[in-house]
């Protein structure tokens, strides 16, 4: 065998490993999602039946006719729309403001603050959950949309240490050159930092968009029916006339649900990658 062949031999076996081991981690993430899709198939009976049916006998594609039409799937779509768009621009915003001020700004505390801030990503929403209720209940805003929109300007704990990672990245010379042509900071954000920061701004919005488009607990606490989300409905109003829930529709309609998300991310997916890459380089 030729001494130039032995390291070609090794590349490709290391490059077939390799590949073997992102098939299988593929196949583990979107292994739930096709089972998913196959229970979404399925009559009740193939569902209900032992041993499990991997595969239904005859596909059951009326049942994703069935799960739009049993409710009003379009309006409450708009209504998820409607919310997790406003929440994704109106935090990544927010989040995007107060990262560049933790970023670029001194004041006395800072370091504390932002301690602060990045360890309330440890608490979990149900703790806050009850308390912000009672605090929007005694202000008239269940079954409205204000909940949202508040959040929305508070920032999220984690979107400003995304952007503040990437403000922290950028050259000080370009705040400075701004403020001696007589630029404030407030003019360094908009018109130099922000245009700059894309791919985190991208990213930002997808993670805010996912959450609140997947979000059950906080809908189904703070709105009503008719104002209610598709999360909520599709996981509360199928079910069978026996009461119980009707799992081939709830998968049908949960498959229809995730398209959106998954499209999102599709056409984003470069901007994503590049903001949760370069936030943490300097």
């Amino acid at each position: 065998m030729p001494a130039t062949s032995a390291p070609r031999i090794r590349v490709r076996a290391n490059r077939l490993v390799l590949y073997t081991a992102l098939v299988a981690v593929t196949g583990l993430f979107t292994g739930p999602f096709g089972w998913l899709v196959l229970t979404g198939l399925k009559t009740p009976a193939e569902l209900a039946a032992s041993p499990v049916h991997w595969l239904p006998g005859h596909f059951q594609w009326h049942n994703f006719t069935d799960a739009y039409q049993l409710i009003d799937f379009l309006g409450y779509a708009r209504n998820s729309l409607i919310i997790a768009t406003l929440y994704a621009t109106l935090v990544t915003l927010s989040s995007a403001w107060v990262g560049f001020g933790f970023a670029r700004l001194d004041a006395p505390g800072k370091k504390t603050l932002f301690g602060i801030l990045v360890g309330s990503m440890m608490l979990p929403q149900l703790i806050t959950l009850l308390p912000t209720y009672l605090i929007f209940a005694k202000l008239g805003m269940v079954d409205t949309y204000w909940p949202w929109v508040l959040w929305g300007l508070a920032a999220a704990p984690y979107l400003v240490f995304l952007f503040r990672q990437f403000f922290a990245g950028l050259p000080r010379e370009l705040e400075e050159a701004a403020i001696v042509d007589g630029c404030g900071y407030t003019g360094v954000f908009w018109r130099i930092f922000l245009p700059q920061s894309w791919p985190v701004l991208s990213a930002s919005f997808v993670i805010a968009f996912t959450w609140t488009w997947g979000d059950y607990i906080a809908p189904q606490l703070l709105l009503s029916t008719d104002r209610s989300t598709l999360a909520v409905a599709v996981m509360s109003t199928y079910v069978n006339p026996a009461g119980t829930p009707a799992t081939n529709l709830q998968a049908a309609a949960s498959v229809m649900y995730v398209v959106p998300i998954l499209l999102i991310f599709l056409v984003a997916q470069r901007g994503f990658v590049a903001g949760m890459s370069t936030s943490g380089l300097k």
